[in-house]
């Protein structure tokens, strides 16, 4: 599918929705990454989110219906992004300082960097493995910390591209912090090193009313004819005096410039559920040539 042909795609909300909520004692299920069944080694669709304890594991037959599975994959981690590369699955994922989840309400100074665990069946797991620090000026922030997370990792060619958010800014009426940042490195294998290009790819813009606070996440998937980005800015609403995120659309030729490609986003918050505040924290890969399906989380104030 080429690009223009993917901005043209009508989205439909699963009327079911949530499909999935918080396992006790976590108040929030998050940051969705998915393989579908052609993907996954036993045809069944196959799901990773965090809650405050770590990163689950969900199962699904048709891709609506999820059970999860039995303890953590990667206790005390966060924000994964499963990634299939020659017949081996990758699990990357934020690594914040111990127990930084449960506290990342307090004013204390957040640390956190990138690991991956690698697996051949989606069940045994390596052991972590460090793949990317906060090294860049623009990677912290005096006042709340140095941060890069939300990796998203394709193959380009014999590269591979590593997207994450950096740094952080916070969000006033919410209580916690959320990326300011969206950058990009660039390593020679699934596991890197990665080398990170020196300036961010996406920033906030107090202009824009979709993201005047911060860039929030960023998903990247591969097209016929170049890239598709998924960003969920972070925004203060004026009108509201209340903050926001929403799904926007960006399309890029070689996976480094970026620029947006609809002027409104893709998927917003709305109405008084689940979602009536903020979308964000998204996944999204095609099912056949002509469907696609975007998990992402939600907020309802």
């Amino acid at each position: 599918m080429k690009t223009t042909e993917f901005i043209k795609l009508a989205w439909t909300e699963y009327a079911a929705n949530p499909i999935i909520e918080a396992p006790f004692p976590s108040s929030i299920i998050a940051d969705p990454s998915f393989l579908t069944p052609a993907e996954s080694p036993d045809g069944a669709w196959h799901l990773f989110a965090h809650s405050l304890m770590g990163i689950h594991h969900f199962i699904s037959p048709d891709g609506y219906s999820f059970g999860r599975l039995p303890g953590l994959v990667c206790p005390g981690a966060m924000r994964p992004f499963i990634l299939r590369d020659g017949g081996r699955y990758y699990l990357y994922y934020e690594r914040p300082r111990k127990y930084g989840i449960w506290f990342s309400m307090l004013p204390v100074k957040w640390k956190s960097h990138i690991e991956c665990a690698v697996s051949d069946d989606l069940l045994a797991w390596s052991e972590p493995l460090p793949v990317f620090y906060p090294t860049l000026e623009w990677h912290s922030d005096a006042r709340y910390g140095a941060s890069v997370g939300n990796p998203c990792v394709l193959r380009h060619g014999k590269r591979y591209l590593l997207y994450y958010s950096a740094s952080l800014v916070r969000v006033p009426d919410c209580g916690f912090n959320e990326p300011l940042y969206i950058g990009v490195a660039e390593g020679d294998g699934p596991t890197g090193p990665f080398i990170p290009r020196p300036e961010p790819i996406i920033s906030p813009s107090p202009n824009d009313p979709w993201r005047n606070l911060g860039a929030g996440a960023f998903k990247a998937v591969r097209m016929d004819d170049g890239f598709i980005g998924l960003e969920n800015g972070i925004y203060w609403d004026e009108a509201s005096s209340r903050s926001g995120s929403a799904i926007l659309v960006f399309t890029s030729r070689d996976g480094l410039k970026w620029k947006q490609a609809l002027p409104g986003p893709l998927v917003r918050p709305g109405g008084e559920g689940w979602k009536k505040s903020h979308v964000y924290a998204l996944d999204a890969r095609p099912v056949d040539r002509s469907t696609w399906h975007l998990y992402f989380n939600a907020r309802n104030g």
